[in-house]
């Protein structure tokens, strides 16, 4: 998932101090974010100074940041800057706010100061709190620090998650499986809450879907066959390769037509009786291209893997999971494992397209093979009784025995811990995981999710938080 951000930049000053500094701060700042190449709106065409520092210019900063339809807003405090009209500003936006101010010098020889930055960040908090705006603050640092184009990033990453998981749509294909209680959701709250859509469909519109396409995309369907071909060990019949590269077209489709970020389809056992296979090699297929399909309806493991593709500074990947059993030998380590739906991208090796052994091999479309290993962040979206917690921590890939599926062996800080935060709730045995520290973007987009709890299941919250100061 790329990240598309766009930054509304609004340097701010005050008169008491130099505006000359002011000028020249905000310059370094445009310069430094254009090279950066980060999308953003400033103001240089509201006044001569392109500063905000004016009660009448605040309509006009307003209106054009909405008709740019910026995604988040950054206030650099130039010299010191004007809180009350940063407020009246930021007050008119529901969107991720980043306050930030460049390093104070050391007074002049007479004793004067061109800048007071820090006093003004100390300001604009205070009054940012009293407008109920939630923001982050990045410390000051000097603008060609690393401290300030990491922060950015950072901060870009999370505007983004609070921008994919708002307002996302979820394909939902069939009722989740009869017997899985724990994959029940309150589809009126996650409206309510989060502003997220659910738009069902059934298994006879994909089954006609899928029809629709090979009477008219043969050709695409033979593309996919033959990159299914190239990339996997296949150990089913052409036909069911067949069915697979249709299936997962028709996902792909239906997802477009209803604008979905996500999906979260019923993998069994429905789908055997009708399709006769399992779509756990589709799914892959379209992990791998950034677009998440959990298993068993699982709606908040896809908005989970929407989070974490979203936190991605890097476009890495993210893979679906059950938390499964414990390493035979590691104390803190553990299985995750699921029939086959992970991108093949990730992959040790060339996997294999066979059938799933929960299953007794019973109908094809699973894939097995080992992740690479390496650092992860493990995530989960969930909730129950109206109160919502992402769950997330550091994990790291070892080596374990051999396993069906697609699979890998990991170690976390204190899995006794973690495994009392699982079976107590409000989480189930599904997560996410990402090859990357995507945790302190994730952790501060929380706060712009209404009522969204961070939980952090190792001891790692203030590592977390310190970076996310950019200390």
């Amino acid at each position: 998932m790329e990240m598309d951000v766009k930054l509304g930049v609004i340097c701010t000053r005050r008169e008491i101090f130099s505006k000359e500094d002011a000028l020249h701060y905000k310059q370094m700042i445009l310069d430094k974010l254009t090279e950066m190449k980060i999308d953003y709106v400033d103001i240089e065409d509201i006044n001569e100074e392109g500063l905000l520092f004016d009660e009448q210019d605040v309509e006009a900063i307003v209106d054009k940041m909405q008709k740019a339809k910026i995604d988040a807003l950054f206030f650099p405090h130039c010299n010191f800057g004007t809180e009350d009209l940063v407020a009246k500003v930021a007050r008119r936006f529901n969107l991720p706010i980043l306050l930030w101010g460049p390093r104070d010098e050391a007074p002049l020889a007479d004793g004067s100061r061109l800048r007071d930055s820090q006093c003004g960040l100390f300001a604009t908090g205070k009054i940012l709190r009293r407008f109920q705006r939630r923001f982050t603050y990045l410390t000051m640092c000097r603008i060609d620090d690393s401290q300030f184009s990491d922060g950015i990033m950072r901060f870009l990453a999370t505007a983004n998650i609070v921008k994919q998981v708002k307002q996302a749509t979820i394909l939902q294909i069939a009722t989740r499986p009869a017997g899985f209680w724990t994959m029940m959701v309150n589809e009126g709250e996650l409206l309510e809450k989060f502003d997220i859509r659910i738009h069902p469909v059934t298994l006879a519109e994909v089954k006609m879907e899928m029809n629709h396409i090979k009477e008219q995309r043969s050709e695409d369907i033979d593309a996919l066959e033959k990159y299914i071909y190239d990339i996997m060990k296949v150990e089913v019949k052409k036909e069911d390769v067949r069915n697979t590269a249709a299936l997962k077209l028709a996902i792909e489709t239906l997802a477009k037509r209803y604008g979905c970020r996500a999906a979260a389809i019923q993998c069994w056992n429905a789908m055997q009786d009708d399709l006769g296979l399992f779509p756990c090699v589709a799914n892959a297929l379209l992990a791998d291209e950034g677009f998440p399909v959990t298993c068993e309806t699982d709606i908040h493991g896809a908005i989970t893997s929407i989070i974490a593709n979203a936190a991605s500074l890097s476009n890495k990947k993210s893979f679906f999971a059950d938390w499964t059993v414990p390493h035979p030998t590691n104390e803190n380590g553990e299985l995750l494992q699921h029939c086959g739906p992970w991108a093949p991208s990730l992959m040790k090796e060339k996997p294999t397209f066979g059938s799933p052994f929960a299953f007794h091999h019973s109908h094809p479309g699973a894939l097995h093979g080992e992740i690479v290993g390496g650092d992860m962040s493990i995530l989960r979206f969930d909730g129950d009784n109206g109160e919502y917690q992402l769950l997330m921590g550091h994990a790291k890939g070892i080596e374990g025995p051999f396993n069906q599926g697609t699979y890998v062996w990991i170690e976390v800080e204190n899995l006794k811990q973690l495994e009392e935060k699982l079976v107590c709730g409000p989480y189930v045995h599904h997560c996410v995981g990402i090859h990357e520290d995507v945790l302190p973007q994730v952790y501060e987009a929380c706060k712009y999710l209404n009522g969204l709890q961070a939980d952090v299941y190792d001891s790692s919250e203030e590592r977390i938080k310190s970076i996310i100061r950019g200390e």
